[in-house]
């Protein structure tokens, strides 16, 4: 074998393993313009979920008022997968700040989906969502909104007064 050919096999491979280091979130450069990003289990907190308080929440489309909703929210997290609310789904954290997050996550054969949240407030948040549900493209922004304690204990993330059409579905 040439020395020449040798060396061009090697930058070759060292550029597949940065393609897919990249890929996988594990390298994170500045220099070269890509964004900090890791892989989220199901315990490890998202930061700007940390400043958002428990109770009843009202969530109010700017797309579809006939798919508002309140629930009572014991966990933050669901609002990252609004459209995934009982799904057990992978999550990869794009950017993570004290005040906004950008998530992605990926529900097996339930679909997949992106989602960023701004923390006004710990009592209102903006809400940017899009991905794949139930086989067809959602994509949708709403405000959630703190409006009390929750009704009754238990009453779950994500209970529902009345049957109303899903969020982003159109």
């Amino acid at each position: 074998m040439k020395t020449q050919d040798w060396a061009g096999g090697m930058a070759l491979k060292a550029k597949s393993i940065f393609a897919a280091l990249l890929t996988a979130g594990a390298l994170a450069g500045a220099d070269i313009g890509v964004g900090t990003a890791a892989p989220a289990a199901a315990n490890v907190p998202v930061r700007a979920l940390a400043a958002i308080q428990h109770g009843q929440w009202e969530i109010r489309s700017r797309d579809n008022p006939d798919a508002n909703r309140s629930f009572c929210m014991s966990d933050a997290k669901i609002l990252l997968q609004l459209r995934h609310p009982n799904n057990v789904c992978t999550r990869f954290v794009i950017s993570d700040g004290p005040r906004e997050a950008t998530v992605q996550y990926s529900c097996a054969a339930s679909g997949n989906g992106r989602t960023t949240l701004r923390v006004e407030t710990p009592r209102l948040v903006q809400i940017d969502t899009q991905g794949i549900a139930d086989q067809s493209p959602f994509a949708f922004s709403a405000e959630a909104r703190r409006v009390g304690e929750c009704a009754a204990p238990n009453s779950g993330v994500a209970a529902r007064k009345i049957s109303k059409p899903r969020l982003g579905v159109r």
